[in-house]
């Protein structure tokens, strides 16, 4: 790796959300690893998630700002929307961090860096870095793809064009052929809400950035990352999945589902998980149970529910005697606590993931050459469903097709049948599912090359590391 001034300072701002938080910690270790002095603003209950993980030997420090918990009435050690139980706590967690401003906005004038690195909902930190004459980069953990048929849907506004919200539409001048329903997009894009306005922020503050990082490959989507700097005139680099650039010298003891799925046979695992945010109702829990035992294939299933982990002292939202049937015939096996999801996913075993198409999930199945059964249901979930199925064409779509406006999901429950009819097609031996697999392991290979020296991934992150110290070097 490029040796780099060891006085180059960059604050880095995670958001208070595991899908967030994550990828912008690990590129703060990638910024570290390169020689820059690194310090990561948050608050004491986030920075354990991520401080073991933080190479000593770098030089990377942590800033915690007490979080304002008594002034939002919410628990001691709540600052995590992973931690939350309810809307009304979500709103809280919200209300605690736009709190943080002041303090965050205090801290780094006072440390006056070099540059600052910002989670997309920061984006008062461009006014700030403009304040202090440095440059500020946006980091989205997301796509080029999705931000391309945002902006089209936006301006082109095909969704107003059809007649009910189940009508397909196509969306124009992508290119692919890209068709969805208004009852996949986000409520900002059909009305005007507070969510939208924050949107708009966020947009504005992108056009004022000094670039914007991807945690995506080029490779994935080169036609979108064309477009996204044409067309929306927007400079951006592709980092990747930094995590797989960075090595992890914790010693984790092994998990009983990995030694499980030792005892299984190549390929033939399906592994279910929808993220730490979602939570189904009990009876589309008991649909996916009854349609992971129709489909007579062997699972690990990660269930999450009511903002922990389910006791399993409570077992109502299962079928009679699921779980012992299961046991007895060594079909599959429910986690309930905290899984390991990269080893999983690596796991010779696995020959399936079922996604909620969160981003983060999706890179960590492209980089272990897993196929992706996509059930998308909020966020910019939809939009990555459509890259993977239509673009990549490594996934099969189960059937979600209403967007929620949280994480308590409340769309119409997708059936016993039709999942297992997606599972039974993913996890079959078809030759379009055959075609399947040799484009996820391709895709495997082509991403962890990214990251490579050499690679694209790479050589993005060396020339924008550059980039800000011609940008701090032209200012002296």
């Amino acid at each position: 790796m490029a040796t780099q001034d060891p006085n180059l300072k960059a604050f880095f701002l995670p958001y208070f959300t595991t899908s967030h938080l994550t990828p912008l910690v690990d590129t703060a270790r990638l910024f570290a690893a390169h020689g820059l002095h690194v310090t990561i603003i948050t608050t004491p209950s986030n920075a354990l998630i991520f401080q073991s993980s933080l190479n000593p030997h770098h030089q990377i420090t942590v800033h915690t700002i007490p979080f304002p918990s008594a002034e939002v009435d919410l628990p001691q050690g709540i600052e995590n929307f992973g931690s939350v139980t309810s809307t009304a706590m979500a709103l809280k967690l919200a209300h605690g961090i736009s709190l943080l401003r002041k303090p965050m906005e205090q801290f780094i004038r006072d440390g006056r860096p070099d540059c600052i690195v910002s989670d997309m909902f920061y984006p008062w930190t461009v006014d700030v870095a403009e304040e202090l004459n440095i440059p500020r980069l946006m980091l989205h953990a997301s796509n080029c793809f999705y931000h391309c048929v945002f902006h089209n849907l936006k301006v082109y506004a095909p969704h107003e064009k059809v007649q009910c919200d189940t009508e397909a539409f196509m969306i124009p001048d992508l290119p692919d052929k890209i068709e969805m329903t208004r009852s996949q997009l986000q409520d900002h894009l059909k009305t005007k809400t507070k969510y939208g306005e924050v949107i708009n922020e966020i947009k504005e503050s992108e056009l004022r950035s000094f670039g914007i990082i991807f945690t995506s490959y080029s490779e994935l989507e080169p036609d979108y990352v064309e477009h996204y700097k044409k067309v929306l005139g927007r400079k951006c680099r592709h980092v990747g999945l930094p995590s797989l650039s960075l090595q992890n010298n914790s010693i984790t003891q092994q998990h009983s589902c990995l030694n499980w799925l030792d005892n299984q046979k190549p390929n033939t695992v399906l592994y279910v998980c929808f993220g730490s945010m979602i939570r189904f109702p009990d009876t589309q829990l008991n649909e996916i149970a009854l349609a992971l035992e129709a489909s007579d294939h062997p699972f690990v299933w990660v269930v999450r529910k009511g903002g922990k982990t389910e006791e399993k002292e409570d077992e109502s939202w299962l079928p009679e005697r699921f779980e012992q049937r299961v046991k007895e015939t060594n079909k599959g096996m429910i986690v309930r606590e905290w899984a390991p999801q990269v080893l999983i996913l690596s796991h010779r075993a696995i020959g399936g993931f079922m996604t909620h198409c969160g981003w983060n999930s999706v890179l960590e199945s492209v980089a272990a050459g897993v196929p992706l059964i996509t059930w998308p249901l909020f966020a910019e979930q939809f939009y990555n469903e459509k890259l993977i199925t239509r673009v990549l064409k490594i996934g099969v779509e189960v059937g979600s097709g209403v967007w929620n406006p949280g994480f308590e999901i409340r769309s119409p429950v997708v059936g016993k049948d039709d999942i297992v009819k997606a599972v039974s097609c993913l996890m079959g031996g078809s030759e379009e599912v055959q075609e399947i697999r040799l484009r996820a392991k391709e895709l495997s290979l082509m991403v962890k090359r990214s990251v490579e020296e050499g690679g694209s991934s790479y050589s993005d992150l060396n020339a924008l590391i550059e980039e800000i110290k011609a940008r701090v070097f032209q200012k002296e």
